[in-house]
């Protein structure tokens, strides 16, 4: 995925997902919009802070991700809130699907965008929880690193 980079257009990052998780796995997947959600999202209009996906009836739907109305639509628009059906080929989602059922694991969405044909994807993560001292060692590690550094520069 990394080749790809340079011809997204990223709409929207879920900056705490890294934060929050432990990152397994990712994959790029497609997303059901109707047309005043990706005018919303090519205006940049979009939260997905809280948003995960889950599988219901055989399908992954994302879920939270919150596309602001368009607002020169008004009568014709979306709810900013629904559910949205995710398109990825049978055997990924029963791959993903498996391990969220088995492994205690959290389908996040760590970013939204346009791929270089101008269609919407979304880059879901296989995650497992962090908790608090996770965090914490992961800080102080992350500082401590920080301070090293500053200080082989002024030895220098």
């Amino acid at each position: 995925m990394a080749g790809s980079d340079l011809s997204r257009k990223i709409v929207a990052q879920n900056r705490k997902a890294r934060h929050n998780y432990f990152i397994e796995d990712t994959i790029e997947a497609g997303i059901i919009l109707v047309g005043t959600e990706v005018k919303s999202l090519r205006a940049g209009r979009v939260n997905l802070g809280d948003s995960y996906a889950e599988e219901r009836a055989g399908a992954l739907y994302l879920v939270k991700a919150h596309i602001s109305a368009y607002e020169p639509a008004r009568l014709a628009n979306h709810e900013p809130l629904r559910r949205r059906k995710l398109l990825l080929h049978k055997r990924e989602m029963e791959r993903l699907i498996g391990k969220v059922n088995r492994g205690g694991y959290t389908l996040v969405p760590l970013s939204l965008y346009f791929n270089e044909r101008g269609i919407a994807k979304v880059e879901l993560a296989v995650a497992k929880g962090r908790r608090q001292y996770d965090k914490r060692q992961r800080d102080k590690t992350r500082d401590w690193q920080r301070e090293k550094a500053r200080l082989m520069r002024a030895k220098e």
